[in-house]
C-alpha cells in the first residue's frame, strides 16, 4: 500500500491538505479488459531497450551521474530539463527507460499530449501478461491504475504512462523489458515461477537513497520548468532534516508529518539552526522509486501546490527504504 501526505507552513501556522479525488477522464472505451489489440513495435526511446551501454553513449554522450537502483540495474541520469531520461543498465544492456523532458522522443506517445488523444488506437487492458523463461506473471490494474498509470504492451518491450490527472495529459513515460516489469511490480500481481531480487548491503542501501533523493529533486525541477516556475536549489542541510524524518517514520512505524519524538516540521527545522520563512513537505512511502513518487506527489492536490509552489527557492529530500520525505523553503533572507 502507497501513501502520501503534504504540508505547509507559513512562519508559524501550519495547513494541512488532502489529496484530490479529481481525475481527467478517459474514453469509456478503454476501460473495457476484453478488448485487445495487436502489438506494435516500440519506436523512439522504446527502441532502445535491449541496446548495448557502447549504443547508448554514442548516440546520447555520458551521463551527469550514474545511480544504483534496488533492482540490479543502474541508471544513466540525463539531466537538462528538456530532455530529462534515466536509462537503466543490466549486464551492459538497456532494460529500462524513464523520461520525461518534454523535448524527448518517446514516440508513439508525447509527452504534455492529451492522453485520450494518445490512446485513440490504443485500448488499455487491466490485465496484462508476462511471460519468462522460469514463469509467468498476470499483473492487474485496478481503475486508479488506469486512470493515471496504464500499462501496455508493445511485442517484448512494456509501457507504463503515467497521466496528469490534473491537465489531462501525458506527463512521463517508462519503457521496460518483462524481467524488470516483473522486478519492479508496480501493480498488483499474480504469478507461478519465481520473483526475482537483488541482494542490497547497507553500503549499497545508502547509495540508493541518495541517488532516489537526487533523482527526486532532478525531477522535480522538470516538472517546476514545465509549469513555467524557477527551479529549486538543493540545500544540503533541509535535506538532512528530511532523511531524519523518514529515517523516522520508518524505524518508529509511523506515517505523518508530526514525530512523536522530533515534532513537526518546524520543530525540525528551527532545532538543525535552520531559519526560514516559508516552509512546506510532502511525504510518501510505500513507492518502487523516485519517478513513481513525484508522479504520485503531482496527482495530488495538496502534494502538487507545494511542489509547484513559486514562493519556495530551496529543496531536501530525504529517503530511508522506501519513505521520502520533500523539505522545501524560503530562507529568511531570500526576498519574496
Amino acid at each position: 500500500m502507497r501513501w502520501i501526505v503534504a504540508l505547509i507552513i507559513i512562519f508559524i501556522a501550519m495547513f494541512y491538505f488532502s489529496p484530490t479525488d479529481e481525475q481527467a477522464p478517459l474514453n469509456d472505451a478503454s476501460f473495457k479488459s476484453e478488448q485487445r489489440s495487436d502489438t506494435i513495435a516500440a519506436e523512439g526511446l522504446g527502441a532502445w531497450i535491449g541496446k548495448t551501454e557502447e549504443e547508448v553513449k554514442q548516440t546520447f554522450g555520458q551521463p551527469a551521474r550514474i545511480d544504483p537502483s534496488a533492482y540490479g540495474y543502474v541508471w544513466w541520469v540525463y539531466n537538462d530539463p528538456k530532455t530529462y531520461m534515466q536509462i537503466g543498465i543490466r549486464d551492459g544492456r538497456v532494460v529500462t527507460i524513464y523520461a520525461c523532458g518534454p523535448e524527448v522522443n518517446v514516440a508513439p506517445f508525447q509527452i504534455n499530449r492529451s492522453i485520450n488523444e494518445l490512446l485513440q488506437t490504443m485500448p488499455l487492458h487491466d490485465d496484462i501478461h508476462v511471460q519468462l523463461d522460469d514463469g509467468v506473471y498476470r499483473f492487474q490494474l485496478t481503475e486508479e491504475d488506469l486512470m493515471i498509470q496504464p500499462l501496455l504492451s508493445f511485442g517484448d518491450v512494456y509501457v507504463q504512462l503515467y497521466v496528469d490527472r490534473f491537465t489531462g495529459t501525458l506527463s512521463s513515460v517508462r519503457f521496460l523489458d518483462g524481467e524488470t516489469l516483473v522486478h519492479i511490480r508496480p501493480y498488483e500481481l499474480e504469478y507461478r515461477g519465481p520473483l526475482p531480487e537483488v541482494a542490497i548491503d547497507e553500503t549499497l542501501e545508502k547509495q540508493i537513497e541518495r541517488a532516489n533523493a537526487e533523482q527526486i529533486f532532478d525531477i522535480t525541477n522538470v516538472m517546476r520548468a514545465r509549469h513555467g516556475i524557477s527551479p529549486l536549489t538543493w540545500d544540503e542541510r533541509v535535506a538532512q532534516v528530511a532523511y531524519e524524518h523518514s529515517k523516522d517514520m520508518a524505524e518508529n512505524k509511523f506515517f505523518a508529518h508530526e514525530s512523536p519524538t522530533s515534532g513537526d516540521l518546524q520543530q525540525r527545522l528551527i532545532r538543525a539552526s535552520i531559519s526560514f520563512e516559508l516552509a512546506g513537505e510532502n511525504i510518501a512511502a510505500e513507492y518502487v522509486d523516485a519517478p513513481a513518487v513525484v508522479e504520485a506527489w503531482l496527482n495530488s492536490r495538496s502534494h502538487r501546490q507545494t511542489l509547484l509552489n513559486d514562493e519556495l527557492t530551496h529543496l531536501g529530500v530525504g529517503v530511508y527504504k522506501r519513505y521520502y520525505t520533500q523539505n522545501f523553503i524560503r530562507p529568511l533572507s531570500q526576498p519574496k
